[in-house]
């Protein structure tokens, strides 16, 4: 990438809106369109969402999604993406994507990997074949994406881990920071997010934030949780990392969670998020919904009339059963995969925007009180059940 233009004056920002606690409301505005924050990206790993149309995926309400490094180049190349011109042109998203920049998952091949100081050398885990990954190469393929955002190439360790463990990990990964953004081509609405790491030490996560934003990012997002700590010591991490980081860009919190993570991060100052959750348990029978999540699989709902929830804004509302639902599951059909799939995005998506209407109405606080009571009940009783079912 040497022949293109280094200089990072993009024009991506993230403009606040409002605030509430440490929450907040405001829009990202990018070459490929504006989203509103705080926003959950559905993971669109290898240039699709799992059981997903992209006109699915808009339906829902989703502004941006995200794809991967490390999958998309091992297939169907980087370079055949460009040809094909581009991740948004070729999966139909014209909306902004960011891109992981693959440091988890080689971090996460273990004895296929051989890590050093430049970066990776690994092992595919589709056909073995040898690759490499740098802060340049890393950048130049999420170039050749044509990814809205570009995220910084980083090691992911692995939680529990030494301190000393930590550090060093963490100094390499600001060291591959500012590699990354050395390899970054500007381009107007464009931009590349640092990574701060450094475990649950606060010493370390001062550190790393002090290093990149010297750097200086488009946005910033806080990698190394959500792989094994607990969200107990997630949530006390965040309560120290984000009030270090700049208050006029934008905040990721990496591969975050279930809906109570969501609300949890939200009310520390995260922004954005994306994970794998909604989707997997969409394809696994699992429905996320305002009292909880329901298990399709149960033999209790074999004969149930009623949908999913009242509540559902998608094609599921009012059209399928709880009973047909279920007997898709146990008959292996692909439907049932895609229908819970498409619930459980919209329903992230809905709870995204009402937490971002009660950040603006500086309702929070009374929200989140009424959505951890409700998700503590349990799926509606016969007699708690508002509207009526589908039997004819």
């Amino acid at each position: 990438m040497s022949d293109h233009p280094t200089d990072h004056a993009t024009k991506m920002t993230w403009v606040p809106e409002a605030s509430c606690g440490m929450a907040r409301a405001g829009h990202l505005h990018t070459r490929h369109g504006t989203v509103p924050t705080p926003t959950f990206m559905p993971v669109g790993t290898v240039g699709t969402v799992k059981g997903m149309t992209m006109d699915a995926v808009r339906s829902t309400g989703a502004g941006i999604v995200l794809g991967n490094t490390y999958h998309l180049m091992l297939r169907p190349t980087a370079d055949r993406v460009q040809k094909l011109g581009g991740l948004h042109r070729m999966m139909d998203w014209p909306g902004p994507i960011l891109t992981d920049s693959g440091g988890f998952q080689v971090m996460s091949l273990g004895a296929l990997r051989k890590l050093d100081e430049d970066g990776v050398t690994f092992r595919s885990h589709i056909d073995g074949s040898k690759h490499r990954l740098t802060p340049e190469i890393s950048t130049d393929i999420q170039f050749k994406l044509d990814a809205t955002i570009t995220m910084a190439f980083d090691e992911c360790p692995a939680l529990p881990a030494t301190p000393e463990v930590l550090r060093k990990s963490m100094e390499m990964s600001m060291r591959w920071a500012a590699r990354s953004r050395e390899a970054f081509v500007a381009r107007e609405g464009y931009g590349q997010f640092g990574i701060v790491q450094g475990g649950t030490e606060r010493d370390l996560r001062e550190y790393s934030t002090k290093a990149l934003t010297d750097i200086g990012f488009e946005g910033y997002a806080i990698g190394g949780l959500a792989v094994g700590e607990g969200q107990e010591l997630m949530f006390s991490t965040l309560d120290f990392t984000t009030p270090m980081l700049p208050q006029d860009k934008a905040r990721y919190l990496m591969g975050v969670g279930t809906p109570d993570d969501l609300l949890g991060a939200v009310m520390r100052g995260v922004d954005m998020f994306d994970c794998v959750m909604p989707s997997r348990a969409g394809r696994t029978a699992r429905a996320y919904t305002e009292r909880g999540t329901i298990n399709l699989r149960n033999a209790r709902f074999a004969d149930d009339t009623r949908t999913l929830t009242p509540h559902d804004d998608t094609p599921v509302a009012g059209r399928y059963s709880r009973a047909y639902l279920h007997h898709l599951f146990r008959a292996n059909e692909m439907l049932g995969p895609m229908l819970l799939t498409w619930h459980n995005l919209a329903y992230y998506q809905r709870l995204m925007r009402q937490i971002r209407a009660a950040i603006v109405d500086g309702t929070l606080d009374t929200l989140a009180v009424k959505l951890r009571e409700d998700w503590a009940k349990g799926d509606w009783t016969e007699d708690e059940w508002p509207m009526p079912d589908l039997a004819l």
